[in-house]
């Protein structure tokens, strides 16, 4: 639930910003005493007795914002609440602390029950989506159990795989890290655009592979580095998974970026002896390298680390 900004206005007239995050009310020293009608000296001295004397504990009743002044520079604010507030409205004027709490209550419950419902639709929905992969997979192993055809058993087969991926991703259970340590073969940037220049006669544009920038040495160089003599991609499956998704999103040339990208994550696998499973056969089929491909384009930045976790659960998996 989003923080929300409520305006209270006191018997008096004036206007309070109260916030409401995680289900309480919190204010400021000098916004009490502005609720209660009284100097803020007061309600700083209220606030202290009250820890004093252990009727509250600070660490869940106090909460540090960090604010801009006015000249301009960072300060830090306590704010208290709904128990403090109610706490010191009770010790300097009890009518009007009553109101307030009417107030807060009722305000607090229509969050509390909006925000209730929000998430049990969203759990039910949820909940239901999980039921209905779950339901698949076992439908589709148990149809693999039972068929007698080779050609019926290998496309189960495969179909489960993808619904078990599908589940894995719903929960967040994609694989971290790779599988494949070795020594990894790096091809250098005259050998990448060597590939790219095969693919000029295929493509029908002045543009294709026309560079925009550097950013393609940087995409490729990404996936060497390390610190302190540790790797940051240590197993070749997570090079291949970040190297298709830089040369993805740096968008380094004016047009062809994402068959560029495939065709690049391609070569680095073949170079790496990675491309083909044990059967001779690649270990990805044309239609999943341009969904993964088309999957890293339309992805959101902060979706990077899910997308390149689905990369390398499909080359773990796919061996």
């Amino acid at each position: 639930m989003n923080n929300k900004i409520e305006i209270y206005k006191t018997t008096t007239g004036t206007e309070i910003n109260v916030q409401l995050e995680k289900d309480t009310i919190w204010l400021g020293a000098q916004s009490i005493a502005d609720l209660f009608g009284v100097n803020r000296p007061a309600v700083v001295k209220h606030i202290g007795n009250i820890y004093k004397s252990n009727e509250l504990d600070k660490k869940s009743t106090c909460s540090i914002l960090e604010q801009v002044a006015i000249d301009g520079k960072m300060r830090k604010m306590n704010l208290y609440n709904l128990d403090m507030i109610l706490s010191v409205g009770y010790r300097v004027n009890s009518s009007q602390a009553t109101r307030f709490r009417q107030w807060a209550t009722s305000r607090l419950k229509d969050y509390l029950v909006q925000g209730y419902t929000i998430n049990e639709k969203r759990l039910a929905q949820k909940n239901q989506e999980v039921k209905y992969l779950k339901t698949g997979i076992r439908i589709l192993n148990r149809a693999i159990e039972e068929q007698i055809n080779t050609d019926e058993y290998n496309l189960l087969k495969v179909f489960s795989k993808g619904l078990e991926l599908l589940d894995d991703y719903d929960h967040e259970q994609l694989d971290l890290a790779g599988k494949t340590k070795q020594e990894t073969v790096f091809p250098a940037y005259e050998d990448y655009m060597n590939l790219i220049h095969t693919m000029y006669a295929d493509f029908d544009s002045d543009v294709f592979a026309k560079p925009k920038d550097e950013s393609f040495h940087s995409s490729i160089n990404q996936i060497k580095q390390g610190f302190d003599g540790k790797e940051f991609y240590p197993t070749i499956e997570e090079k291949a998974a970040n190297l298709l998704y830089y040369i993805t999103k740096n968008h380094s040339f004016v047009d062809g970026n994402k068959r560029i990208a495939a065709a690049c994550f391609l070569y680095f696998l073949e170079k790496n002896n990675a491309l083909l499973k044990t059967d001779g056969s690649s270990i990805l089929d044309n239609d999943t390298l341009a969904a993964l491909t088309l999957f890293i384009a339309t992805s959101k930045t902060e979706e990077a680390d899910i997308v390149k976790q689905l990369v390398v659960s499909i080359l773990n998996r796919n061996k």
